[in-house]
Parts: C-alpha cells; structure tokens; sequence
C-alpha cells in the first residue's frame, strides 16, 4: 500500500512536469508569434507596403521611379518613388546619393540649383526645364534605382519605424499607416507634418499605444486626424492636391476595419484610393 502511494505521488510530479513543460512551449511559442507582430517590417511586408504607397503615389502597385511631374501645390516637381521634390531636400539628397552612386550623370548639373531651390522652399521650376527628361532617362541605371530606395528609407521608413517604437505601436498595418503619412506629409516641424499629427493624437487621448492606449483605436483617430489635414491643410497650396487624395487614408481604414489585415500578411491585398482596383500579391 506504502508503495502504491509512492508510486502515484512519482507519477503526478511527472505529470505535473510535463504539464509544466508543455505550458512553457506553449507560452514560447506565444511569444514567439508576438514577435512577428512587432516593427519593424520583415522584407516581405516591406516590399508589400511600398507597393501599396506606389498605388497611393502613383495609381500603380509597380513602383514608379521614372515620374516626374510639376503638380502645382508649391513642391515645384514631384519624382519618383516617394514623390521627392525640388522644393525640399528629398529630391536633391536623391541626386546627391546617385551621384555619391555613379560620379558621372545627367542629373549632378542640377544640384547647385536644387540646393538653392531647397533651401528656399522655392516651387520655382525655371532652370529645371531638361531635369525631367534627365530624371527618367537615368532609371535605366540601377544605381539611380538604389539612390532612390536608400533616401526614401532615410527620410520616410526609418523615421516611422522610430515613431512606431516611441509610441508602443506593435502592428505592421499601424507602421503602413505612420510610414505613408511620412511620405505625403514629410517629417518636419510644420503644422501639416506627421510629427503635429501625432501629437494631436496623443492629446486627444492623453497617452499612446506605449501608455495603454488601444492600438487600432489610437491608429484610427490618427488617420481621422490625417483625413482632416488632408482636406483642411495649413499650407492651402497643397489643399486641392491633397483633397484628392483621402482615398489613400481610406484604403488604410479597410484594411483596419474591413478586412482585418493587421499583419500584412494575407494575400491578395485589393487597393483602390481612386477609382482603379489594384490587387497585390505577397
């Protein structure tokens, strides 16, 4: 009898070591699908995400480097990738990183007058009559393609993977969100910029996805917050262009609200922010 009771007390340590055991595996494998959700993207929500901004920029997932274009709105030209422009520093630092790149190009002879039209904010666009035809004439050189990863990264997808982590913003879906912002609105001080935006959001919370704030709540104000810079800028030379493009931050919302993609990771992905659907693979 003395044995039997020793024997079972063996087999329920045992068993409570295995349940112990298959807990902890189960809790690692938790944690470890956790960590897929984090920021910043792996290469595949990456290149997922530029396609997307490319529909958002350009009405087309294929990536369009060779655009160039006097929109109007006080940029004087938009180019390329990210929408670089002549009258502030992207489209210049674009030029500078090619020809750091390649030293012999058709684009260095504008960078005197870039930097002048950058450092003026200038829309001006006399002097730059032959920048168009140079700009796309170069996308067939591949190192004209990396000046052009490199500075958008720079300027637009390392900054809002800083933002993410300053926030508490853990979802892929609310990095696309903060990132696409970067690129229409630029990064800088102005009361237009993605910085302003934010810092709307959190007052009106009082807090951020790092201080408890619900994620996907905090990310929905913030693109509410957008949608009304976008129609109601401080800049009103922008205000036309802009208003044009809530389609963008309403694409954003579906794949928020409608289709529950919060970890880009389920493919196709339909976009249309005006008019055109768009389907895009993984």
């Amino acid at each position: 009898m003395l044995l039997n009771n020793i024997m079972k007390t063996i087999i329920n340590k045992l068993l409570l070591i295995v349940v112990i055991f298959l807990f902890s595996c189960d809790k690692t494998l938790n944690n470890s699908e956790a960590k897929e959700t984090l920021i910043p993207f792996k290469q595949s929500q990456k290149i997922l995400a530029d396609k997307i901004i490319s529909c958002f920029e350009n009405d087309s997932p294929i990536i369009q480097y060779g655009y160039i274009e006097n929109l109007n709105d006080g940029r004087g030209y938009t180019a390329g990738k990210a929408g670089f422009t002549t009258a502030t520093a992207d489209l210049l630092a674009v030029v500078q990183k090619y020809t750091e790149l390649q030293p012999i190009n058709s684009l260095s002879q504008f960078i005197p007058l870039l930097q002048l039209l950058a450092d003026s904010a200038s829309s001006n666009i006399s002097g730059l009559e032959n920048l168009p035809t140079a700009w796309t004439n170069s996308v067939a050189d591949s190192k004209f393609i990396d000046a052009q990863d490199f500075i958008s990264d720079l300027y637009y997808y390392n900054p809002a993977v800083q933002y993410c982590k300053e926030l508490g913003i853990k979802l892929p879906v609310s990095l696309l969100c903060i990132y696409d912002c970067c690129i229409q609105h630029g990064d800088g001080d102005d009361p237009d910029g993605l910085s302003a935006m934010i810092n709307q959001t959190n007052n009106h919370f009082v807090g951020s996805p790092f201080t408890g704030v619900d994620e996907i709540t905090w990310i929905l104000k913030f693109n509410e917050i957008r949608t009304s810079t976008l129609l109601n800028p401080n800049n009103t030379s922008t205000q036309q262009e802009w208003s044009e493009s809530v389609g963008r931050v309403v694409s954003l919302n579906k794949l928020l609200q409608i289709y529950m993609n919060l970890k880009l990771t389920q493919s196709p992905i339909q976009i249309n922010p005006y008019g055109t659907n768009h389907i895009i693979n993984l």
